[in-house]
């Protein structure tokens, strides 16, 4: 297999975590290019469940080299609490099958808690941040202040940048958010306790990823969040801060973009969204209350409801336009069964004009009115079936219209949770 991008192709909890499971069986390196642990990947292995957040999913595969790549957010304290987490559930991982980036910049304390804070005081226009310091933390990268894996295991360096940094931050926190400032000697003691245990792991991947690539490696590389979330391309200022998509690999990994392969997306067969921001085919009725449980919608991370609406086709085939895709994988088609018709959004109104492309020119998709069709439904449980010609008639006409709709093939459908459960299409 050559290397490949999986990203995707909505707002985040496509399922990426049991699609990136299922590939891992055949590439040598799963990499992380950006996020934090913001982002929750779930995969199901037999009876067990596992929710990874920093480490990539690739780890529950023997023999695999998992990349945390210099463009994600590390929040050193959590990445060894998951690190711990597995191993004490069995999952082998040292440095031999877990790398951190030394350019990966780190989400400190200070970060989380000014995080949370900034977020209380926005009111009704938060953002719906999840509070764990993602965003402070890539601000400090874009105004060159932060600290970085390698700053944390040169002490002088780790005691220099925490000392200029809380001079600015506890002066937030204190004289403007009124909040108890961090101490100095406990954040060094802290993080110096951190980095020795995070030591083994560290290296320069970039140039690692270089290496297996010219060795004939098949590298696999995993967004942590969704196209439409992305911080350029994505419904902004309601968006992560960073790039999701194919984008993110060059500089998020230091892997040149030539040598990039398949770009593979991730979508469901209807849409979810958490926290704030616009949502054109949301269903705030009761079928949506139904979608959520059907679906088991609630985060992974945080286990916050999701919001849930209908398929959107013209978010749908924008994402995978700008990324490129060669195919994309439908997940969660079970969870459509019983649910009578299946409306699609086909097209936005607004101001007496009609889009059928994403409308980047709006500036907010607050106002638009949805136009859907209606599909047919069905009533089948599809969570046994492994072949697309087994499947009821509603429920392949529904993925042939709307792999027609957005004009990019559908290659494999997740009709569960587990890893065996897909239906591959040729």
């Amino acid at each position: 297999m050559p290397s490949l991008c999986v990203f995707g192709a909505q707002w985040g909890d496509e399922g990426k975590g049991k699609i990136i499971d299922h590939l891992a069986a055949d590439v040598t390196h799963v990499v992380r290019y950006q996020g934090g642990s913001n982002a929750g990947h779930t995969v199901v292995v037999g009876a067990e469940k596992y929710v990874l957040h920093l480490v990539p999913s690739g780890v529950l595969h023997p023999g695999k080299v998992n990349v945390i790549a210099n463009g994600v957010a590390v929040d050193p304290l959590l990445l060894l609490e998951e690190i711990d987490g597995l191993i004490a559930r069995g999952v082998a991982v040292s440095s031999a099958n877990l790398r951190l980036s030394a350019r990966a910049h780190v989400i400190l304390q200070h970060h989380r808690r000014l995080d949370a804070l900034a977020e209380r005081w926005r009111g009704e226009g938060r953002i719906g941040t999840t509070g764990r310091g993602i965003g402070p933390c890539y601000a400090d990268k874009a105004a060159r202040v932060g600290l970085r894996v390698c700053d944390l295991l040169d002490p002088a360096r780790l005691e220099s940048g925490l000392r200029v940094a809380l001079a600015e931050k506890n002066a937030l926190i204190q004289s403007v958010h009124g909040d108890t400032p961090l101490d100095l000697g406990e954040q060094l003691d802290l993080y110096g306790r951190l980095a020795e245990r995070l030591s083994s792991f560290v290296g320069d991947t970039g140039a690692e990823l270089r290496d297996a690539h010219r060795a004939g490696a098949a590298i696999l590389f995993e967004a942590a969040q969704g196209v439409m979330l992305d911080v350029d391309h994505g419904t902004y200022p309601y968006v992560t801060s960073s790039n999701t998509g194919v984008d993110g690999i060059p500089a998020g990994v230091g892997f040149p973009p030539q040598w990039i392969g398949r770009a593979v997306g991730i979508a469901k067969a209807y849409c979810t969204r958490v926290g704030e921001g616009p949502f054109p085919s949301e269903e705030h009725g009761p079928r949506g209350a139904e979608l959520r449980e059907a679906g088991n919608e609630y985060g992974a991370t945080t286990g916050r409801p999701r919001r849930c609406g209908w398929l959107d086709v013209v978010a749908l085939r924008y994402a995978l336009e700008l990324n490129g895709a060669t195919s994309w994988i439908m997940t969660n088609l079970d969870v459509l069964s019983g649910l009578g018709d299946v409306p699609v959004a086909v097209a936005y109104r607004r101001e007496g004009r009609r889009f059928e492309t994403f409308p980047a020119e709006l500036s907010s998709l607050d106002a638009v009115e949805v136009e859907y069709e209606h599909r047919p439904g069905w009533t089948e449980d599809l969570t046994g079936i492994r072949r697309f010609e087994d499947l009821p008639r509603a429920a392949r006409n529904y993925v042939e219209w709307v792999e027609a709709s957005v004009r990019v093939p559908i290659e494999t459908l997740s009709i569960g949770p587990r890893r065996d459960q897909v239906i591959h299409r040729s």
